[in-house]
Parts: C-alpha cells; sequence; structure tokens
C-alpha cells in the first residue's frame, strides 16, 4: 500500500514539474518566435501546473479514513478534481480558438518557423518521456488523477508534435510560390488543434459527472466485480454496484431464508 501511494504522489509531483518546465520554455519561445500555437503550449503547460498542483492536494484528501462527517471518506474528491480539470482546458481550447479566428481575420501573422520546429522536436521527445512514465505509474497504481495526468500529457505529447509538422510545412510554403500563404499557418494550426483537442476535456468532463451521480463501472470492471462477487457466494444480479473515486459502493439485497 505504501509503494502504490509513495509511487502515485511521485508520479503527480514529476508531472507538476514538468508541466512548470514546459510552461516557462513555452511562453519564453512562443514569445520569441511571435507563434500563437507555441503560446498555447506553454499556456496549457501553465495550467496543467495548477491542475497538476490540485491533484496532489486531492491525493491527500481521497486517502484520509472515514469518519463521522464523511462515513465512506472523501474518494468523491477524485472525479471532483478531474471534472474541474476538464473544464479548464475546454476554457483554454475556446479562448485559443477565438485568438485563431482574430489573427486569421486580421490576416494571418509570420513566425519564424524553423526555431518553431525545434521547439516542436524537443517538445514532443520531454512530453512522450513523462506521459510514459505516468502510464506506467498508471498501470501499476490505478489511480484516476495519475490517469488523468497522463490524458494531459498524452494531449500536450499530440499538440507538440502538430506544432512540428504544422510549421515544417510553413517552413516549405515559405520557399515555395505559395509563400504569402505561411503567414496563415500559425492561427490555421491553432484552430485545428482546439477543436480537435476539445474531445479530451469533453470525455474528462462526462466521466467524471457520472461517476459523481454513481453511475455503473465500466464493463471491463464489472466482469472482475461480477466474478469476485460469485466467489463470495453472492447473485451479481442482487448487487448494485458504483464506483466512486479509489472506492467500490456496494449494496446487496439479501434473501431471507
Amino acid at each position: 500500500m505504501f509503494t502504490s501511494l509513495a509511487r502515485e504522489n511521485m508520479a503527480l509531483t514529476l508531472s507538476a514539474a514538468g508541466a512548470g518546465l514546459f510552461a516557462v520554455a513555452g511562453i519564453g519561445w512562443g514569445l520569441w518566435v511571435d507563434s500563437m500555437v507555441i503560446l498555447f503550449d506553454g499556456a496549457y503547460s501553465l495550467v496543467s501546473l495548477g491542475l497538476s498542483l490540485l491533484s496532489l492536494y486531492a491525493a491527500r484528501l481521497v486517502r484520509r479514513p472515514a469518519n463521522a462527517d464523511y462515513p465512506f471518506g472523501l474518494g468523491a474528491v477524485e472525479p471532483l478534481v478531474i471534472a474541474v480539470k476538464g473544464l479548464v482546458i475546454a476554457l483554454v481550447c475556446v479562448l485559443s480558438l477565438a485568438s485563431a479566428v482574430v489573427s486569421l481575420w486580421q490576416g494571418g501573422r509570420p513566425v519564424a518557423a524553423d526555431m518553431a520546429m525545434l521547439f516542436g522536436a524537443v517538445n514532443v521527445i520531454g512530453c512522450l518521456l513523462v506521459w510514459g512514465y505516468l502510464r506506467w505509474s498508471s498501470v501499476r497504481n490505478s489511480s484516476g488523477l495519475v490517469l488523468a495526468e497522463q490524458r494531459q500529457w498524452l494531449m500536450d505529447s499530440a499538440l507538440s508534435a502538430a506544432v512540428m509538422v504544422g510549421f515544417a510545412g510553413a517552413w516549405m510554403l515559405e520557399r515555395s510560390q505559395w509563400s504569402s500563404l505561411a503567414v496563415y499557418a500559425d492561427p490555421v494550426m491553432m484552430m485545428v488543434i482546439s477543436v480537435y483537442f476539445m474531445t479530451v476535456p469533453v470525455r474528462m468532463v462526462t466521466d467524471s459527472v457520472k461517476e459523481l451521480l454513481l453511475a455503473a463501472p465500466s464493463d471491463d470492471a464489472m466482469n472482475g466485480i461480477q466474478e469476485t462477487l460469485e466467489d463470495l457466494g453472492l447473485n451479481p444480479d442482487r448487487v448494485k454496484v458504483a464506483k466512486l473515486g479509489p472506492n467500490l459502493l456496494l449494496e446487496a439485497r439479501l434473501v431471507r431464508i
């Protein structure tokens, strides 16, 4: 148990430290090359830092034992925090989309594509390293908070890859007969990325709200739960199951003999 908790703390701490580092790098580099997409990447990392710190605090609350005020413990904090994270990420995507539309309407913006490509390549490697560690940790720990962090870093890895590929295209466009169109690369990429990544926070919020409403666990989880109930001599059809954070809530109907 201690190893599992220590691994969760280590994963969340590493995520927070990585988010802080990438936030500083992204915002600084974005201002240097005047790129909305890189600034979005840095802003997203800055938001991730705040959300990672929130996850660290939530992990401590979830581990507190049940008491008279909270007879089932504070497991509900986990899906609540994940829902908040999803809403904040969605807000960042919406604001970035609005900024991209305004920039496109104003005639685009020139960007140092070669330096933007370099940033994208470095960021992809760094984000994938953090994501890989969080994935390794979540497989061994099955923490909802670590899984949410993993999704954030996967989103950031994909964003960085999109930046690298997009600016590689802009760099080639600058050297072609359509060089005048290169100024539209940055806002167009920002629009595509914002719309595409909106699905991630929507899924986070939807799953968390279902959990807070005590919805049944996923089919994969239910298969294992039903096998355990049968081993205990209970009829799974007479047991209601709900997942709330790291806890399983069961309500059994027992037949009188």
